[in-house]
């Protein structure tokens, strides 16, 4: 775990990637913030462990793993998969009293209480290789580098098959209202996720709440836009009158 001084960031990436996701992100952020991307089981480094697809048996893994280092000031920005990774293992320190994030920002996806066809789409056993391609952005979806390595594609599809299973698990019941304040992007020409369903993470918060739209499609995490906006809120946080942490129980929504 690195020592840099200054709050921790944790980065949860999307359904079929890896820690990768956040390059760049340190220098974007900014040096008073510690990027530290999360890399889930199946994928990069970890591609010889067996993939996780049931939430709460990640949550308590991220909660082994990740305890430790969360004692101090922290925050979470997941983008995708990994926004609904961040809000359920912030939900589980909530209700086991532990200390939550400074600050929860969430990317690209629409909030937890809300239905999600598209999963059960891309979910059907008999949907191509191609089509589920398709339907997830296209080529813009999967790295060109990828594209090219038959094996190494085949591996992301299969990975990306089982992070939609986690998904549909990490949408299950109940939603809660978390203390810690909430920011949510959405991609101006995001083809997966309108604006709508991301600006619906406002019931996710007992806190403030602030919507962003942001340059790009579903994979705007690549870019400059949210790495410097999430740096800015924390920055404008931690030097907030009173800033604290937040006690507040969670209520339930919906």
């Amino acid at each position: 775990m690195p020592g840099r001084d200054g709050i921790r960031l944790f980065c949860f990436h999307h359904a079929g990637a890896g820690a990768l996701a956040f390059a760049g992100w340190q220098r974007r952020v900014g040096a008073d913030v510690s990027v530290l991307p999360v890399r889930l089981p199946g994928r990069e480094t970890r591609r010889r462990e067996d993939r996780v697809t049931d939430g709460a048996r990640l949550v308590d893994e991220l909660q082994s793993d990740l305890g430790e280092f969360l004692d101090e000031p922290h925050a979470f920005y997941g983008h995708s998969l990994g926004a609904l990774v961040a809000y359920r293992f912030a939900q589980y320190r909530v209700a086991a009293g532990l200390r939550p994030p400074a600050l929860l920002a969430v990317g690209a996806c629409s909030a937890p209480q809300l239905p999600a066809p598209l999963i059960q789409t891309l979910l059907r056993p008999e949907l191509p290789d191609e089509e589920l391609i398709r339907s997830l952005g296209g080529q813009d979806s999967i790295p060109a580098p990828l594209r090219s390595r038959i094996g190494w594609l085949s591996g992301t599809l299969a990975t990306l098959r089982a992070d939609l299973l986690l998904a549909q698990s990490l949408r299950q019941p109940p939603v809660t209202a978390l203390p810690c304040p909430l920011d949510a992007f959405a991609g101006e020409v995001d083809p997966l996720v309108n604006a709508t369903e991301v600006h619906a993470w406002k019931h996710c918060t007992t806190n403030r709440f602030r919507f962003t739209a942001v340059r790009g499609t579903h994979f705007f995490v690549r870019g400059r836009d949210v790495p410097r906006a999430v740096g800015e809120a924390l920055r404008s946080e931690a030097s907030a009158p009173g800033a604290a942490r937040p006690e507040a129980a969670p209520p339930r929504v919906g």
